[in-house]
Order: C-alpha cells, then sequence, then structure tokens
C-alpha cells in the first residue's frame, strides 16, 4: 500500500498493483447518469464499493440550494457504510466520461478531506483509462462492503467558504473569486434553475472547469497545461464557487491538489445559495 499516494491522483497501474490491500477502499461513484449500480455491476474495479453521487447523500438540499453540505452526521455514516476508517487509503473512481462525473469525483476527494480523512485519491481517467489496458481485471456483480463505524469527524473548516465568508472575500478582495462556470453563466445569459438571479459574484474571475478535462483521457489535462490555464489567478488566498459546489470542486482540486497552492476553499453553496439573499450583490457581463 505505500505506493498509493494520499493525495491528488492515483494511476491505473498503481492502483492495480495494490489491489487486495487490506486498508484500501475503492469507491465507485457512478449515478444515473453513468449508468449507476447496473453499470457497476457490469464491470467494475475489482474490489470497489458503489456509492451513487447523486442518490448517496455527497451533497444535500438545504432550502432552494441543492448542493450543500450534509449534515456532518450523516456524513460520518455513509463513509462508515462504505467502510472508511482513519487509516483507510481511499480511491474514488469517476466514470472518466464527462468533466462533470470527474467533478463528482473531486466533490466526494474534497468532502472526505473536509471530514478530516487524510488519505484519498483520485483514479487518473476514472473506470476509462482503468479499461484502457485489457490486462487490468474488471470484475462483475454486485459490491461487498466491509462496513466501518461512523467516521469520527474532525472538520477542516478551512477548505470551506460559506456565504458570509464569500461576501466578505469579495468585498474586502482578501481572497480571490474563481468561478468554475462556463461564460454564458458568468456572463448573465443564463442561470441554474434553482438561483434567483443571472450573473457573476463581483470581484471574481471566469475559469470553466470544463478546460481542465481531457476528453482523450477521461482525466485532467498535464499539469503544466493547468498551471498555464490557472496561472493568471492571482496568488493568495482563493474561493471556487460556481452554481452547486460540483463543478467548483474540480477547480479547488486542480489549484489545492494539483498546483499546491495554499488557502483555496469551496463555497459548497455557490450561486443557487448565494442569490437566495437579494442583499448579496450579483453582477452580469464579462466583467469582474
Amino acid at each position: 500500500m505505500t505506493n498509493i499516494p494520499i493525495s491528488g491522483l492515483v494511476s491505473p497501474d498503481v492502483l492495480a498493483d495494490a489491489l487486495g490491500s487490506p486498508d484500501l477502499v475503492i469507491i465507485d461513484i457512478r449515478s444515473a447518469a453513468e449508468g449507476g449500480r447496473q453499470a457497476f455491476e457490469a464491470g467494475h474495479v475489482p474490489g470497489a464499493v458503489h456509492s451513487d453521487y447523486a442518490a448517496d447523500g455527497w451533497r444535500a438540499k438545504v432550502g432552494n440550494a441543492p448542493g450543500m453540505l450534509p449534515p456532518l452526521d450523516q456524513l460520518a455514516r455513509l463513509a462508515g457504510r462504505l467502510g472508511i476508517a482513519p487509516p483507510s487509503k481511499v480511491v474514488i473512481v469517476p466514470a472518466g466520461l464527462t468533466a462533470s462525473d470527474l467533478a463528482a469525483a473531486t466533490r466526494v476527494y474534497w468532502t472526505l478531506k473536509l471530514i478530516g480523512h487524510g488519505q484519498q485519491a483520485i483514479l487518473d481517467g476514472g473506470f476509462k483509462g482503468w479499461q484502457l489496458d485489457p490486462a487490468r481485471p474488471v470484475a462483475t456483480g454486485p459490491d461487498a462492503p466491509k462496513t466501518a463505524p461512523a467516521y469520527p469527524v474532525v472538520l477542516q473548516q478551512k477548505l470551506r467558504s460559506t456565504a458570509d465568508a464569500t461576501l466578505v472575500a469579495s468585498r474586502s478582495k482578501l481572497a480571490t473569486l474563481v468561478d468554475a462556470r462556463s461564460a454564458s453563466y458568468f456572463e448573465g445569459r443564463e442561470k441554474a434553475a434553482e438561483a434567483m438571479r443571472a450573473g457573476h459574484i463581483p470581484g471574481a474571475v471566469s475559469r470553466d472547469y470544463a478546460a481542465a478535462f481531457d476528453p482523450a483521457t477521461g482525466g485532467f489535462k498535464p499539469v503544466a497545461e493547468l498551471a498555464t490555464l490557472f496561472g493568471a489567478v492571482p496568488k493568495g488566498p482563493a474561493i471556487s464557487y460556481c452554481n452547486t459546489g460540483h463543478t467548483a470542486s474540480l477547480n479547488w482540486f486542480v489549484m489545492s491538489e494539483l498546483l499546491g497552492r495554499e488557502e483555496v476553499s469551496l463555497y459548497d453553496g455557490s450561486m443557487t445559495d448565494w442569490t437566495q439573499d437579494p442583499e448579496r450583490p450579483v453582477v452580469a457581463g464579462a466583467g469582474g
């Protein structure tokens, strides 16, 4: 197990060498959009357990905001049900088909880190990447989770930004707000159904999360390309947001885990939470 990295990305070859290790927990997070449990049972990494990202409680609807952090006791039970304990080395397996399903993996990764788990990585390329080498084994049928007690949460609050903290950052310019949505959302030409207003938080810079995804590999673009993509984001603290804290988690992962920036947080409520209060400012157009 010493070959499994405790953060960031893990290659299919490294994971293949670690299969069967007692402290390894592999979580396949394919939801209905990627075939869900049916696709999992048709083929998955040996030893993996299935956790539907959309249906298993990784995110919670609070008020009209659908992507909020769930209650911590709920996350503790979810982690335990999947067999995650403090010594576990967790590998998160997305489908590897779209930028959105990669963002599901980064949101799960962020959530585990937030509750205090220190050892998790995303399978580079997801299950699609795993299958590229026909020599790698593929298991079929249902999973058999080795359950653990509810996870002993130690909240890492610095990884999460709230609406109030984001408002302070917007006004004070003490942190850079990084908007992960496409230009049409950033500029206010369209909005999420749950958002009350279109546009972006004043002072934000636009970095479409999809630009970090490589469709050819099903994973991230090379780090050098990511460094160029995010190079113009000012140094210092940064807050990543989108509509529901989903796609923004991918930008958070790139900045924090792949580029090694410090003081990067995720605003899980994002625009669907931000716009519930008419006092919070929203601007439209391409500028900040």
